[in-house]
């Protein structure tokens, strides 16, 4: 490595399981020690300041995708699924795809979905309140309802969709070390990869639906064969499982911050504003990694050509050079510019589908719950990628009719 400015050390673990349990003082620590960290565990560099990882995020001719957004680089020693043509593939590789996801998944496109999305959340809310004014957050609402909706808007069918959150949360391990948790669910994951490829097949697909589409894209010659199925996969990868996330970390939000739940029922036009402060503050997706291309330099220091670069998007969420007070969850801020779904042209192409969804469930429980509160401890779901909620225990006062 050639350095032009110092790159302190750090010993620090993103992996290990106290950082995955609470990461924020760690990624605080890492952040202000200095823009570029050298974690000599992993002999990685990493970033945390906003200014940093949004260029890292949007320089794809420096800092590739292709290599790998994982630990280590995406080779034949990665035998358990062929890369993706949207995460870990630059231009020109990724730019049909893209285009073709892109229009699939527009907000144009996606509004003959959304009637049908809120009666069916108005419909799963009345279920859960039927129940008892107790519940999980997690179970009974972010998981149920991406898991009632999205499969049949893919054009799954109603066989084996409870693979689809054990697959997400394997894959997103995956892109750190194959040791720890990757290991321990790797002897029992054969099943749920061969269904989820099972899937990607057209003939399993319903003849109307996502993966349709993506397969009609491939009749037009749009993409080709060999593409389609790797881009249904894309979509049952990460359509879910950062669904979830964002879901749980909007309902914690305004179940433990004070006034906030009043404040959307007399606002309920806030409410996709407190979607997108909420994974601002929560960052579902915590890190990537890029790998240099070409000699790059970041903050002043140059890094060599294939060298991997951890960018804690979490900490770039919260870093106060970008956001005033950015521990809290405020309603009155304009959290656009957060780089929870990513920046550039990798950018979550399924983003506007998570805020329809979000949207959908929170606005139906808006109209029916007139407080909401927490209930019990609160359990995070470990993941080397992901920072997901494993249990939300709340308690709601249900609205006078």
């Amino acid at each position: 490595m050639t350095a032009t400015a110092t790159v302190p050390v750090s010993d620090l673990d993103p992996f290990s399981p106290d950082f995955l349990a609470d990461p924020w003082p760690f990624v605080t620590e890492i952040r202000e020690l200095a823009p570029v960290v050298h974690l000599e565990r992993y002999d990685v560099h990493a970033i945390g300041r906003y200014e940093d990882v949004h260029r890292a995020l949007t320089d794809w001719q420096s800092l590739q995708s292709a290599a790998g957004v994982g630990l280590s680089n995406f080779n034949h020693e990665t035998p358990w699924r062929p890369p993706s043509v949207l995460l870990e593939a630059d231009p020109p590789r990724h730019d049909a795809p893209r285009h073709v996801l892109q229009e699939i998944l527009s907000p144009r496109r996606l509004r003959a979905l959304e009637e049908r999305w809120r009666a069916d959340a108005a419909a799963l809310v009345d279920a859960v309140l039927a129940r008892g004014d107790r519940f999980d957050a997690v179970t009974a609402l972010a998981e149920a309802f991406p898991l009632r909706v999205f499969p049949d808007a893919v054009g799954l069918g109603p066989d084996g969709r409870e693979n689809l959150l054990p697959y997400g949360d394997f894959a997103f391990n995956a892109f750190g070390p194959q040791e720890g948790l990757v290991a321990e669910a790797a002897p029992t994951i054969g099943p749920t990869i061969a269904w989820i490829g099972e899937q990607c097949r057209r003939e399993n697909l319903a003849p109307e639906g996502f993966g349709a589409e993506v397969w009609e894209a491939a009749d037009r010659g749009d993409i080709t064969p060999a593409q389609a199925p790797l881009m249904v996969r894309s979509l049952l990868t990460a359509g879910v499982d950062t669904t979830v996330t964002g879901i749980a970390a909007v309902l914690h939000a305004v179940a433990t911050t004070p006034g906030a739940w009043r404040r959307l029922r007399e606002r309920p036009d806030l409410l996709p504003r407190a979607f997108e402060e909420a994974v601002r503050l929560q960052s579902p997706v915590q890190t990537f990694f890029r790998t240099t291309r070409v000699p790059t330099t970041i903050a002043g220091v140059t890094l060599e050509p294939d060298r991997k670069v951890l960018m804690f998007l979490g900490a770039a969420n919260r870093d106060p050079r970008r956001w005033a007070d950015p521990d809290a969850f405020d309603l009155d801020r304009d959290p656009s510019g957060h780089v929870g779904f990513g920046m550039g042209l990798h950018q979550c192409v399924g983003q506007h589908v998570a805020r329809l969804e979000a949207t959908a469930v929170l606005g139906a429980l808006l109209e029916r719950v007139e407080a909401i509160e927490p209930d019990g401890p609160v359990r995070h779901h470990p993941n080397n990628t992901l920072r997901g909620f494993e249990s939300l225990p709340v308690r709601v006062v249900p609205a006078r009719t």
